[in-house]
Parts: structure tokens; sequence; C-alpha cells
């Protein structure tokens, strides 16, 4: 999974564009849902396509945001989409159609797949179900989940219930989480000095190990973080990034981050946030933000008293 890569060839976008995926031209738009519709029947089922989302003879409803922003961003386009939406509507379907994990599963074997989460608040249902799941900041939750073979299952409120005490699951979910392997680590440097790390993997708990981000940069970097802790971002569910605060490099890399964070963020599968946060002793405080079209960097108090202590040491 590299950062970097030519795009696919794809349609012009001065054409017109899709209304519900705007990174599809219409024409893309409608052979995509085409796709979709196909990969159901082929499961003997008859799908009604709306703008985003898809819902059978039964009533239930099958989003395609994320099956879309998949499509668009693989590197082999449109050829690819058809494997693609047939192998991701396979899955939904014996997910849903299939024993319910929690009802085959020992407790054991959910406790060893048990994990954290760190989702975009707005991608959870507008109910109680969630309540449980701490915010880290505000527009994130962090949920309990299990990484299923075919699925990552988020659990309620309900399922916790007939669990175990919650706080006693996150516990057993953090552990899992630190054993994660890493899958990729890429080094981006910029021209003006700066630089920033980004951790990359298939895993959908990637980025939800900013939760642990010390251990992480310990692990990655054979050096700890300073008391100043770190410029992270979390784009989405397959990237965290981070820049140690060490010096007045960080202002550069802030900027640099904003950028990367938003364009990671944009059309991703699994999108979490498009800014980018100070780490510090494990509290995330937002440092940019979208602003129109564009990006601005807001920063709070303590964040420019550390930035005029950094520079004031190098002059």
């Amino acid at each position: 999974m590299g950062l970097f890569r030519r795009g696919p060839k794809r349609d012009s976008r001065d054409l017109a564009r899709d209304a519900e995926f705007t990174f599809f031209s219409e024409r893309e738009g409608g052979f995509f849902r085409s796709q979709v519709r196909q990969a159901f029947a082929e499961r003997g089922l008859e799908v009604t396509a709306y703008a985003g989302v898809v819902t059978d003879s039964a009533g239930r409803q099958f989003g395609l945001g994320n099956l879309a922003a998949v499509c668009h961003r693989d590197r082999r386009g449109e050829r690819s989409w058809p494997a693609l939406v047939r192998d991701h509507v396979g899955k939904v379907l014996r997910t849903m159609d299939g024993p319910q994990p929690l009802e085959i599963l020992s407790e054991d074997e959910i406790r060893a797949c048990l994990y954290p989460r760190i989702v975009a608040q707005e991608t959870l249902p507008a109910s109680d179900s969630f309540r449980y799941g701490r915010e880290h900041a505000p527009g994130l939750r962090e949920v309990l989940a299990l990484d299923l073979p075919e699925a990552v299952q988020t659990l309620s409120e309900d399922s916790l219930a007939d669990l175990g005490d919650v706080a006693e699951l996150r516990i057993r979910a953090m552990n899992n989480l630190r054993a994660l392997p890493v899958e990729g680590h890429e080094t981006v440097r910029r021209g003006d000095g700066s630089s920033f790390e980004v951790l990359l993997g298939d895993s959908f708990f990637t980025a939800s190990r900013v939760l642990v981000l010390d251990e992480v940069v310990q692990r990655l970097m054979g050096t700890g973080l300073t008391p100043d802790g770190a410029l992270v971002a979390i784009p989405f569910r397959h990237q965290l990034a981070f820049h140690r605060i060490q010096d007045a490099q960080v202002i550069p890399a802030l900027q640099a981050m904003a950028q990367f964070a938003a364009a990671g963020h944009e059309d991703a599968a699994g999108a979490i946030s498009p800014r980018v946060y100070w780490w510090r002793r494990g509290v995330l405080t937002p440092l940019s933000e979208p602003h129109g079209d564009g990006l601005r960097v807001v920063v709070d108090m303590d964040f420019q008293d550390m930035l005029e202590r950094l520079v004031q040491d190098e002059a």
C-alpha cells in the first residue's frame, strides 16, 4: 500500500460529475451501480439502486460509499471494478445471512479478535447504541469491534452487555491492538527539511494505533516521544501519520501533514478525519480544519507557547 502512485486512466474531470460520488463522472457512476446490481443478481437478489445505497426486496439497505471509494482508488482503473464489487457484495451477504459471530464464537474467541477502533462520529448510527464510546477529540469516537475473517463488526452497547464489563473488555482490546504487527512504514521527506512518518496496513485498525502512539513510536523509531508529544493524522483507517516534536521543524511538518491528511481523507474508504492533531500524553487536540475549498491551521495557546520555545531554543 504505497503513498504516492500514478492514478488509473479515468474520465476527464471536465465531464459532468456523479451527484453522490463526485470522484466519478456520471458515466462512471452509472457503470459502478450497474456492477453492484449485477453482483447482487448473481446471488439471487434483485436490488434497487439509489444515489448512495441499494435496497433489496426485504427492505435491507446496503451503503455504497466505502465500495465506491475502493473502486475509485484502485490503480487498475475501471476494469477492476466488477471483481471488486463482486467480492464486496459476497462478503457483505455472507456476513449478514450467515451465523452471527456473537452467537457461535466462544468467549475466548471473541476476546481474541476484539479491538478498539477510532471512527468518525458521523459514521455511527444516530442512536444511543454507541454511547459507551470514548470521545478522543470532536468528531472522533473509540468503539469496540470484532476483527472477523471477512468483516469487521462494530459492537453496540447491547452486544457488549452480554460479554462483560466494558472497561475490562477495552483492556483486552488494547492489548490485542498492541500485538498487531507493523505492516508498512514510510518516511515522507520534504524539500524544506521537514519529515513525518506514515504507518500503513491492510488492517482496519492501523489508524487506531494512535491510541498507543507512544508505544508505536518507540517500536518504530527506537526512541520515544519527548514531553512535547507529536503531530498525528489519521485520514482513513489504513494510515497513521506522525511527526515527533523535537525542534522548530514541527512548523513546516504541520503544514505538510495538514495537506497530507486532507488529501488522504478525501474520497477514502473508511475515512476518519482530514485534521492534524497534537498528541500529548494521550490527549488529541485539533490543529487544522477544513476551510472553504482548502484548510487552515488553528493552534491553541499551549501549542503556540511550545512553538515559541522551540524557535527560541534554536536562535
